[in-house]
């Protein structure tokens, strides 16, 4: 049986998209592009993600924070742990939104 290549992180095309995020130069391009990229899903889900890290950088214990988002205890967890040891994407975002 063959096994798959390693999935290698970012690839080309992640790159690409990254770099076509960066290029938007106002909310409304970003918008306007995660609408047509995204299933408004994807987007629910997303929103959802950055509602519980927006939570958890208030400081609220998971349990509240749970409450609060209408959230799994698991997705708490999770976004917390790329809060804590991601790529810091989380914590750069929520100091510029403080800030503006």
């Amino acid at each position: 049986m063959a096994t798959a290549e390693p999935r290698h992180w970012p690839t080309k095309d992640h790159r690409d998209l990254f770099a076509t995020v960066a290029s938007l130069r106002t909310k409304e391009e970003a918008e306007r592009f995660l609408r047509d990229l995204c299933t408004r899903s994807e987007l629910d889900a997303m929103a959802h993600r950055w509602q519980v890290a927006r939570l958890l950088d208030q400081g609220l214990p998971y349990v509240e924070v749970a409450h609060r988002a209408h959230a799994s205890t698991t997705t708490v967890t999770r976004v917390s742990q790329w809060l804590r040891r991601g790529e810091g994407g989380y914590r750069l975002a929520l100091e510029r939104r403080r800030r503006s």
